[in-house]
């Protein structure tokens, strides 16, 4: 059994660092606010802060929303660099910015410590049932490591390369998942003007080559009218802009990830941003004047 640090203990990474500690780690943890009480029951270890979890574990974990909170939580007061010796390994889960990522390594690597980008895919549900998508940047030592910890939180797991491939996977997977929405939404928005059944014409495109996980959960989100949020408009926006921002930065054009991210902005602008994804087709609706499932007049 390890010591381990787990840094965020949010909707995402609560569940996530209680999965380690049920497999009899010992756990010590930091978070903004209260530190959850089923982790404190199950023995987790809460400290003051990001230095003291790092004096204490040799694998420290992070999970927090954007990139800011993790250059703070490396290296701001008492953060995790300034108490790290040799030999440890931080893995950052958080969805961040490839570039800043690079620099983030590049200074832990000179601590003489690994550093692991593992951001990762499935929301809320995928941390609860231990069965999220990990996506990996760094060597391939540290990740041997690491690994029996990521099949803890986890199912499908993949080194991708160097530190920073596993955030621009991350960012890629995004534009995959926004553009797919936008595409259904589209789909099934002229097909309910029209005067189908948005119901039907999804269930008639699962059996085809349009079928995908998007169609079948989101598409069915859009036709029932269910937005209460599996994963936040506001965060995808959050995500496209790392993507458009690296975009910028390695001089890559991303025509249509920037419309869905101002679809996203629509949504937000109408008090959406806290809506599920798949609410993207608010935006489409608003500027059609007619909502999936509305009779003609």
């Amino acid at each position: 059994m390890a010591n381990i640090g787990f840094i965020g203990l949010g909707i995402m990474g609560a569940p996530m660092a209680g999965h380690l500690i049920n497999d009899g780690h010992t756990l010590f943890t930091n978070t903004v606010g209260p530190t959850p009480s089923a982790l404190v029951e199950a023995g987790a270890r809460v400290c003051l802060n990001g230095a003291e979890v790092a004096a204490q574990a040799d694998i420290i974990f992070i999970m927090v929303p954007d990139t800011p909170q993790v250059d703070e939580v490396l290296f701001g007061k008492d953060g995790v660099a300034s108490a790290l010796s040799a030999g440890k390994i931080v893995v950052d889960m958080s969805s961040i910015s490839p570039v800043a990522t690079k620099d983030f390594a590049r200074r832990i690597n000179a601590l003489g410590c690994e550093y692991l980008d593992a951001p990762v895919s499935g929301g809320e549900v995928g941390a609860k049932a231990a069965s999220l998508t990990i996506m990996v940047g760094g060597s391939e030592a540290a990740f041997a490591k690491v690994k029996p910890l990521f099949d803890k939180m986890g199912k499908n797991i993949t080194l991708v390369g160097g530190n920073g491939d596993g955030q621009i996977t991350k960012v890629a997977n995004q534009i995959i998942v926004a553009l797919t929405i936008e595409a259904v939404g589209e789909a099934l928005l002229l097909a309910a003007k029209a005067g189908a059944d948005p119901a039907r014409v999804r269930e008639a495109l699962m059996g085809g080559f349009a079928n995908s996980r998007i169609l079948e959960v989101h598409g069915e989100r859009m036709v029932k009218r269910t937005f209460a949020p599996g994963f936040r408009i506001d965060l995808h926006r959050k995500d496209l802009n790392l993507a458009l921002t690296t975009g910028r930065q390695l001089g890559v054009a991303l025509p249509n990830t920037a419309t869905a991210q101002e679809l996203f902005n629509t949504c937000a602008a109408h008090e959406g941003g806290s809506w599920d994804h798949s609410a993207m087709v608010r935006a489409l609706e608003i500027m059609s004047n007619f909502e999936i499932g509305q009779k003609q007049a």
